[in-house]
């Protein structure tokens, strides 16, 4: 017992004491932590003082390079200004020396003037003294001159104004015609000159009428989709259908350019169906206008085929069958040239038949006069050349590649039903309203026409024929002469071209005639 309680008091005493050594062990570990946490707390601020010291050095030495340069660029202004000044004043010392001489000049000049107004007003007193004895000289003749003539000055003047105008404008007549008869021998000349006026003044809205294509889409955004990624899709369909496409600002409308109506009709077709159907694609235009191509080609062999038919007309060859419904897609002046032949082929057809003559000839011809005009853009020459050539090429007779010929008097016809066919495609194409007109602007341009011609001194009466392509004038004889009927006509030629806009050209005709009527009882 007493042995257990030794061994008890042994360990607490044993536990006692390792708990003193180790507390003892970790309180000496704590101290020398904290003696090495205290040194480099120590060492850490002596390394943040010197660098902080560095620093400062850095900021004072950057600071007094940066005031430096400041002050060296300031010093350099400076300078500069200060030679920019000195500039200035040298300048303006200089002006100020001119300006200076400049005015001894204008106060030197100022005294002459001054000197000479003084001579002149004495020597304008003088010449006011004489000038006033011509004037009373001058108003004594004047009286004595209305005197002996009966006549006062204002009505002389007039008289001699009269007269001179009357010599003037028959100089100018004589002037006129004797130009006129040396322009003659040059007519040829002449009339290229003309022709290519009339060209260049026509040519434009011709051409624009004749050679585009408008082509709506339902919103603009489709223009981009046209055009494609990178121009791809328009590239596409210009080079597979040989047309133009114009992608301008106009909203919603793309325009179609191009000489060739068909290839345009199918261009046309091709754009529309490409834009209702929405897949625009190179394979898709390609696809597309391959197939409308079919399409339009069929058209056209069809078309040919209803014109032979409803005429009447057989034997024609195949080829020329087709050419004629390609003129389904060609106008002239706004006027269908396949329904144009047509009517010229009836009107023809019709007068044959009233004088007994070969009515399927001249129906033949009639239709076949234009047939030019349908490749008029593949080949050079007039439609009238163009046409006789392919009459000729596949085996038309004699008489209707005459009618071609002659259907614009270039060529004599040689037989009466080329005569019909001149004749028919007059009177298709100057009815009123044919040609891109309606009826009450054609009236006015008649009407404008005849007005004008009336305007002139001398003339008595005017009509305006041929659908206004041609205006004849009657003047009075005993007050025009034929000089001034020359001039007559050229000044109504130029004031029609400045004031009407008309087709084609109109022909100007002056006529003067003298009647003596007696009687013998």
């Amino acid at each position: 017992m007493n042995d257990t309680l030794m061994y008890i008091l042994i360990a607490v005493a044993a536990g006692i004491a390792s708990g003193l050594a180790f507390f003892l062990i970790f309180k000496k570990t704590l101290e020398s932590q904290k003696s090495s946490i205290q040194k480099e707390r120590e060492h850490l601020l002596q390394e943040a003082k010197r660098e902080a010291d560095t620093i400062k050095k850095e900021v004072a030495i950057s600071a007094k390079d940066a005031a430096y340069q400041a002050k060296v660029e300031a010093e350099k202004e400076i300078r500069e200004r200060t030679k920019e000044l000195n500039q200035l004043d040298k300048r303006l010392r200089q002006k100020e020396e001119v300006f200076e001489k400049k005015l001894d000049q204008l106060e030197r000049k100022e005294h002459e003037l001054n000197r000479k107004e003084r001579e002149y007003s004495s020597r304008d007193r003088v010449l006011q003294e004489k000038e006033n004895q011509y004037s009373h000289l001058i108003k004594e003749q004047m009286l004595t001159l209305e005197r002996i003539s009966g006549m006062r000055a204002e009505e002389a003047k007039q008289e001699l104004f009269k007269k001179v105008e009357e010599d003037a404008k028959f100089e100018a007549a004589k002037l006129s015609k004797k130009i006129e008869d040396e322009t003659r021998e040059n007519a040829e000349k002449k009339a290229k000159e003309i022709i290519s006026f009339a060209i260049q003044r026509y040519a434009s809205e011709y051409v624009a009428d004749a050679t585009i294509s408008a082509v709506s889409l339902p919103s603009d955004e489709m223009k981009g989709r046209i055009i494609g990624r990178e121009g791809r899709n328009i590239r596409t369909f210009e080079s597979v259908t040989g047309v133009d496409i114009i992608v301008d600002d106009t909203p919603e409308l793309v325009t179609l350019s191009a000489h060739d109506p068909v290839r345009r009709e199918i261009a046309k077709i091709s754009l529309e169906r490409l834009v209702s159907d929405g897949r625009i694609h190179p394979a898709r235009i390609e696809e597309i206008v391959e197939k409308v191509k079919k399409e339009v080609e069929a058209i056209i062999r069809e078309e040919g085929e209803k014109a032979v038919f409803d005429l009447g007309i057989s034997g024609i060859h195949p080829e020329l069958i087709r050419t004629i419904g390609r003129l389904k897609y060609r106008t002239s002046y706004g006027q269908n040239i396949l329904q144009h032949s047509k009517e010229v082929a009836y009107f023809a057809g019709m007068m044959a038949g009233e004088l007994g003559v070969d009515i399927k000839l001249a129906k033949r011809s009639g239709l076949l006069h234009d047939i030019g005009k349908a490749v008029d853009h593949e080949m050079e020459g007039s439609h009238q050349e163009i046409g006789a050539v392919l009459a000729k090429k596949y085996g038309e007779h004699d008489e209707v590649i005459n009618a071609i010929l002659a259907h614009h008097g270039e060529v004599d016809p040689i037989c009466v039903e080329s005569a019909l066919v001149t004749a028919s495609d007059a009177l298709s194409a100057a009815r009123p309203g044919v040609r891109k007109e309606s009826i009450e602007n054609y009236l006015k341009r008649l009407e404008k026409l005849e007005e004008l011609a009336m305007s002139f001194e001398g003339v008595e009466k005017c009509y305006a024929i041929q659908a206004g392509r041609e205006i004849r004038i009657i003047v009075k004889p005993e007050n025009v002469n034929d000089e001034m009927s020359a001039m007559i006509a050229r000044d109504l030629g130029r004031k029609i071209e400045t004031e009407l806009t008309y087709p084609g050209q109109i022909k100007v005709m002056v006529i003067r005639e003298s009647r003596y009527v007696d009687y013998a009882k």
